[in-house]
């Protein structure tokens, strides 16, 4: 298939937030507030979908209002960029309802992570359209320590120049929307080398449990000469993480894929480096090429922006890795 790269970001653009998993009525106003700033500082006008603020039993809205909303971001002409309100549990709901055509003939922007999984592999899948696993609109709502995340978000949106991944020098793993002012840092001790090598393939992935629910399905993009980029949140364990690493391996394409990045996992996970090591290291499928772990995508926080479907290098020595987006 045919990759299409949507136009890059320019202030004065509009930017369209929609919510196809929870509703935006959960995001308080102060971090609302936050987020439109920061937008406004890059030059960036922001439009509504007209029902991003219903909210059900499921804390989301009808699979009708959503199908509406992304729909009418996609058709509109003055929009450049669809991103995401957050995540939640339900995107999937609306794959057999999307306007596949709609969206391949009016490529631009979409941007969003977790649950949001399922639009971009499938969006992929359905239309060559090039898309970005990347901060959502509650994820601007950051008060404090949001330059790292801001940065990649303008090197992946704003600019075609290819881009070296850097490790962030701190990290967080803390409740920072109910409480800006006292955040938690880590130090980042930078990303783990489980199996050395080199590699170069097209981006695919996300959060790892969510693309799964695309296997077996027209949705789940192809993995011949792919890199996948795979993560988890706090509602992970070792145990389930194994599984659902192995049920990835376990696909007839799988021996195609080129190499495997790990975003960085949430404290609850109890996903210790030594532990993801160890798990890695049973694969045997997994020996012979590249995977590196503590990434700065995911759940926690900074984290970057990087295309599903872009094309991306990979190299991984005894000690240190380089991971280059050559194209996005």
């Amino acid at each position: 298939m045919k990759m299409i790269y949507p136009e890059k970001l320019e202030p004065g653009m509009e930017v369209r937030i929609v919510a196809p998993s929870r509703s935006l009525s959960i995001m308080s106003l102060q971090n609302r507030r936050i987020a439109d700033g920061r937008f406004v500082d890059l030059g960036l006008r922001l439009s509504f979908g007209k029902h991003v603020e219903e909210v059900d039993d499921f804390s989301s809205s009808s699979i009708e209002s959503r199908i509406k909303d992304l729909h009418d971001a996609f058709s509109n002409k003055n929009v450049r960029a669809v991103i995401t309100v957050i995540g939640g549990f339900n995107s999937n709901q609306l794959l057999k309802y999307l306007d596949w055509d709609l969206i391949k003939n009016n490529p631009k922007i979409f941007c969003g992570y977790s649950d949001i999984t399922v639009l971009n592999d499938a969006i992929l899948a359905k239309t060559g359209l090039v898309n970005y696993y990347g901060p959502h609109y509650s994820t601007f709502g950051q008060k404090l320590y949001f330059d790292y995340t801001l940065e990649y978000f303008k090197k992946c949106l704003f600019s075609d120049d290819p881009f070296e991944i850097k490790v962030s020098s701190k990290w967080s793993d803390d409740s920072w929307f109910e409480d800006q002012d006292n955040r938690i840092l880590e130090d980042n001790q930078g990303t783990i080398v489980i199996n050395e090598g080199r590699a170069k393939g097209t981006v695919v992935g996300g959060n790892i449990n969510t693309f799964n629910l695309l296997q077996g399905t027209e949705f789940f993009p192809e993995i011949n000469d792919s890199l996948l980029f795979i993560e988890d949140d706090a509602g992970t364990n070792p145990v389930i993480f194994d599984r659902d690493l192995q049920s990835l391996i376990h696909l007839p394409d799988f021996g195609k894929v080129k190499g495997i990045l790990i975003g960085r996992f949430q404290k609850a996970s109890g996903l210790t480096k030594e532990l993801l090591a160890k798990i890695v290291k049973t694969k045997k499928e997994l020996n012979d090429i590249p995977v590196v772990s503590g990434i700065d995508f995911g759940h926690t926080d900074p984290k970057i922006t990087f295309p599903i479907g872009g094309e991306a290098e990979i190299i991984a020595g005894e000690r240190e890795a380089t991971i280059t987006i050559l194209k996005h």
